[in-house]
This record gives structure tokens, C-alpha cells and sequence, in this order.
């Protein structure tokens, strides 16, 4: 077994052993898996945690407690030796990479979002760096955005895509156990480096064709954005519903500082905690034009069929960036559960 299936191996092993353990076991089980260097970067408000039993006391057990039923549904697994990085010690580095949902019914309250009757399907997507054989760095999302409105507690206006659509890939097998050609890698790493650090680059802050994105993206496009934001099901939809409003508040962003960008046969991924640089100069969402200066965090999976990609899996951390704006979604989302003051 070479190094990045005996990789994804192990962090199958972790996942499974996490998702099954009790709550009374959980610190144990991530101090069995992880080193105490072990460093979680998860979304805010959650931000950055050192060691597994920390994580195990802030993260994991919480939500088990609030949300009992917890499953992991995965639409995407697979693992990479990355060409970015951010620090020398994440040079060349491996990763495991995977995407889903998180089934379960909440019957306790996590961060404040309120316990629902209802069942969810909370977003995830978790980049797992490697040095040697140890799992040193966890970077991880939940969509909370998304929850609030599944709560009945929407925090931003209506999404121009479709709401709530974040499916695994059509027509191909995306869990990525076994290992995958090394052409097809090849292939989908070099595209890949095109689209972030030419096209997506490549804006002249005046006419979306700057960027070429039509020889990236496949006609029948279908783009899977964070809530908020939202799906969009066609390439036109992508940029008349995402692209556009984004580059009119943030015309001058560059993807910059990436920590992770690897392939595996037809699936790229990347990850960046600060990866996109931007000023927010104009409207976004409802939020007037703030002059502020951000760092965007966002991981993302993309397919690849033929010479194009034709599926995007994106995730942003929306409550980091609404709170570089001196916008509180957390806090918007506690004023209206404060208000209903019923289960959702």
C-alpha cells in the first residue's frame, strides 16, 4: 500500500472510530489517532484548537450531546500530495480530503443554534494534512449559514441559487478508496493550477471573459455554493448569480497563500484559511460596501471530465467574513431564536 492510501486508510479508521465513539469515550479516541501538536483550524466562531483533547472537549462532544443521532454521509473522500503550501513545514506535504453531510436530529442546543424537531443535513468538509505517518492538522467547515436556515433562522437574504443542494457527484463514484491513474491526476492537477492562478487571477476588475472561465468550466456547470450563496445549475447561473455579485464586492480578491492543492485521478481539491485576499468594495448579501480589508477562508473539491470541470463543491467560511465586515451572524441568529423562542 503506498503512502496516500495507507493515508486515507487511516483517516477512515479515524473518522469511524470518532463517529461511533460515546461521548464519555471521545477524548480518548482522538488521543488515541492524533499527536498533542495535533492543530484544528475549524470555522468561526469555533476558530483554531491545539491538541485532541482539547477538540474532543470544544468540538466533538458538544455537538454529539446536542445532535445524540449523529451520522457522517461522505460524497467525497480522497487524498494527495499537495503542490502548495503555506509554511515550510507543509512543503510537499500529504493530505486526505472529504465532503458530506451530517445527519441527525438536534436535541440540545451547539454554539446556540437551537434544538429542532426537525432533521438535518448539516454541510461538512474536513482537509487533513499528514507528516510522515501522523495526522498534525485538521482543516474543517460546517456550514452554519446553512443550518440557521434549516432552523428557521435565516441570517442573510434569500440565496439567488438554490438553496440547500449539496449532493455527491453525478454519475461518478467520488469516494476515492482505491488508488487512481496517475495520468488522470496529472491532468486534473494542471487544470486545476490554471483555473486558480491564471483564471480565476486574471480579472480586470471591468469584464468577467478577463477571466476565460468558460474554458474551464463545462456549459452544464453545476456549481454547489455555501449558504447564502447558494447552487447554481448552469454555467451562466454561476456567473450571473455567484461570480458577479462577488466580483463587485470584491473586485480586486486574489487566490493567494493556498495550504493545500493536490489531485487524485479526476478530483482536485484545494484549501486555503486565508487563501483568497480582497477589499470589500462594494455591496454584498445586504452588506453595504465596508472598505475592509479580508482574508477569506474557503476549501473546495472540483470534477474533472475531459478538459473541463463540471462539478464544484464550494465551501466558505461565511461567518469569518461577515465578521471582518463587523457583521455577528452568530449573533443575528440568536436575536431571531430569541424572538421565536420556539424549536425550530
Amino acid at each position: 500500500m503506498n503512502r496516500n492510501q495507507a493515508n486515507k486508510a487511516q483517516v477512515l479508521d479515524y473518522w469511524a472510530a470518532t463517529d461511533s465513539a460515546s461521548v464519555e469515550d471521545l477524548a480518548a479516541v482522538t488521543a488515541r489517532y492524533l499527536p498533542e501538536n495535533f492543530r484544528w483550524k475549524g470555522p468561526a466562531p469555533l476558530g483554531e484548537i491545539k491538541g485532541p483533547t482539547a477538540l474532543a472537549e470544544q468540538v466533538l462532544i458538544p455537538l454529539k450531546q446536542a445532535i445524540p443521532d449523529l451520522t457522517r454521509q461522505t460524497h467525497l473522500f480522497m487524498g494527495g500530495q499537495s503542490v502548495d503550501h503555506v509554511g515550510e513545514d507543509a512543503r510537499d506535504a500529504y493530505w486526505v480530503a472529504g465532503s458530506g453531510y451530517l445527519n441527525g436530529t438536534a436535541t440540545g442546543e451547539f454554539l446556540g443554534i437551537p434544538a429542532t424537531e426537525r432533521p438535518l443535513r448539516i454541510r461538512w468538509i474536513e482537509f487533513i494534512r499528514f507528516s510522515g505517518d501522523e495526522m498534525v492538522e485538521s482543516q474543517l467547515i460546517y456550514d452554519f449559514v446553512d443550518w440557521f436556515e434549516q432552523v428557521g433562522m435565516p441570517v442573510l437574504p434569500p440565496s439567488r441559487g438554490i438553496a440547500h443542494v449539496y449532493p455527491a457527484a453525478t454519475g461518478f463514484d467520488s469516494v476515492l478508496r482505491d488508488a487512481q491513474p496517475a495520468q488522470d491526476t496529472e491532468l486534473t492537477l494542471q487544470l486545476g493550477h490554471k483555473l486558480l492562478y491564471g483564471g480565476l487571477n486574471g480579472f480586470d476588475q471591468d469584464n468577467l471573459s478577463s477571466m476565460g472561465m468558460a474554458d474551464y468550466f463545462h456549459p452544464n456547470l453545476k456549481w454547489y455554493g455555501p449558504g447564502g450563496i447558494g447552487a447554481c445549475l448552469s454555467f451562466s447561473e454561476f456567473e450571473q448569480w455567484h461570480q458577479q455579485p462577488w466580483l463587485v464586492a470584491f473586485p480586486d480578491r486574489k487566490v493567494v497563500g493556498l495550504e493545500s492543492l493536490f489531485a487524485e485521478g479526476r478530483l482536485l481539491a484545494c484549501s486555503g484559511v486565508a487563501g483568497v485576499r480582497a477589499t470589500h468594495t462594494g455591496p454584498y448579501l445586504g452588506q453595504p460596501a465596508t472598505g475592509a480589508s479580508l482574508e477569506i477562508s474557503g476549501i473546495d473539491f472540483w470534477l474533472r471530465s475531459g478538459e473541463q470541470f463540471t462539478e464544484n463543491w464550494v465551501f466558505v467560511d461565511m461567518i469569518d467574513l461577515f465578521a471582518q465586515m463587523g457583521i455577528d451572524l452568530f449573533a443575528r441568529m440568536a436575536s431571531l431564536r430569541d424572538r421565536n423562542g420556539s424549536r425550530g
